[in-house]
């Protein structure tokens, strides 16, 4: 579908969707229906919007006490920001999928439910057939578990199997960050592709990078922000040089909801670039006559791939009655079985959050078809964790600017780290004292 059409599309939807009285209108429905209306807020690419909704249509069927009705937004910030709008206007919904960080942030001011208390309740649940690093990204300091996951993401490498061969590189070659720079310029140099790499928009990819150059957020005391020491700053320049002198790489920034994600993934599935670094997600996009995936290298080669891998996961609200929060826990419950989890993951392509999806005879079989597939499970079993932020995400909100500053206002790494270090080191000693 052409991308103008797409945004005009989901403008309308956000038009239709963003008012309060779509909860209204819903809790009126469930106290008069025979099933409890509960209502679900949710954010994701165009493929992933829709498997959700499969998912959510197959519980409706499956049962007949509880009605999950689904309200699209357009990306995870903006499923957030509206939330805020319609806690303060007593228009929540019940059930919310979020980043960990914004879930901790409603957490922190008591909005959330704590779901140990169905957890505990539920003979069937079993948080060790959870991967424990998403399963724990939902749980506070004093063990509420304040979110549930509903499934886990870690940015890897897409390759246009045709640019590589035309630049004569092998895919295993790229054991390093360096050693797809060198890559980027050939596949430039042949004359056929426009950008030999293109990272996606936003600090992710470099936060990446400077982990697997031993780069770390916070001191071990938790008193000092560290974003910009060396392990930082030569990451952020190193991509600087790669799209501003060396002009081998490029971003697309901008646009509504995931527009620029999707001008990136055209840009190498077109053949105007030689690959880019994306989500786990977007395998379901992709044509793998095409490209092909690999995990994403270490920094240089004294160094070892430590990406971050997150959840989003799935909260429900303090505000909702009783019988709307059962609802959201059994739906939860539902989205995370192995069935689902087989569903989602073969469909979308991010990481299945239930361990028990590999003793699955069909998920066996999509592997043996799908090698690709793998490819985010075997980066998750190595992958680093975002420490949680104490400033709300101030520290992360630091760290955004400055990749802007870096990656589309070529102003150098040092200039625009040591900025926002300094924005961070306050926001952090703000909550210190």
């Amino acid at each position: 579908m052409n991308k103008k059409l797409i945004s005009a599309a989901m403008a309308g939807l956000l038009m239709m969707t963003g008012c309060s009285g779509t909860n209204a209108t819903s809790k009126s429905a469930s106290q008069s229906g025979e099933k409890t209306t509960v209502e679900f807020w949710y954010a994701g690419g165009k493929t992933a919007v829709g498997v959700i909704q499969n998912i959510v249509d197959k519980y409706n069927e499956s049962q007949d006490k509880y009605e999950v009705k689904t309200v699209t937004q357009a990306d995870y910030d903006e499923t957030y920001q509206k939330l805020q709008a319609a806690i303060a206007g007593n228009s929540a919904p019940d059930l919310v999928l979020l980043n960990p960080n914004s879930a901790r942030t409603l957490d922190e001011k008591n909005l959330l439910a704590d779901l140990n208390a169905y957890t505990e309740k539920d003979e069937t649940f079993n948080k060790d057939d959870l991967i424990s690093a998403f399963y724990n990204q939902g749980t506070d300091e004093d063990g509420k578990q304040f979110a549930l996951p509903a499934y886990g993401t870690t940015q890897v490498l897409y390759y246009n199997v045709q640019a590589f061969k035309d630049a004569g590189v092998d895919p295993t070659s790229i054991q390093t960050w360096q050693d797809l720079g060198d890559a980027a310029q050939k596949i430039k140099d042949t004359g056929k592709y426009d950008y030999g790499w293109e990272p996606m928009w936003g600090p992710d990819n470099m936060i990446d990078a400077a982990f697997s150059n031993g780069a770390s957020v916070f001191s071990e005391d938790g008193k000092k922000v560290t974003i910009n020491s060396q392990e930082w700053v030569d990451v952020f320049e190193q991509f600087r040089k790669w799209i501003h002198e060396d002009k081998t790489m490029t971003i697309h920034s901008g646009g509504q909801g995931w527009e620029y994600w999707y001008d990136t993934i055209d840009d190498v599935i077109q053949n105007k670039a030689g690959g880019y670094t994306g989500s786990s997600g977007d395998q379901a996009d992709l044509d793998f006559s095409i490209v092909q995936a690999m995990e994403q290298p270490a920094w240089s080669s004294s160094t070892k791939s430590q990406p971050t891998a997150t959840a989003l996961t799935m909260s429900v609200l303090n505000a909702s009655s009783d019988d709307e929060k059962q609802g959201a826990y059994e739906f939860m419950r539902y989205f995370m079985s192995v069935d689902s989890q087989v569903t989602w993951n073969t469909s979308v392509g991010y990481v299945a959050v239930n361990k028990q999806i590999m003793e699955d005879e069909t998920y066996k079989k999509f592997l043996e078809d799908h090698p690709q597939a793998a490819v985010p499970f075997n980066q998750a079993d190595h992958a680093s964790l975002y420490p949680v932020d104490p400033t709300n995400g101030q520290v992360y909100d630091a760290l955004k600017i400055a990749a802007d500053k870096v990656e589309i206002d070529n102003v150098s790494a040092k200039e625009a780290l040591d900025e926002a270090q300094k924005t961070a080191q306050a926001a952090l000693d703000a909550v210190n004292k």
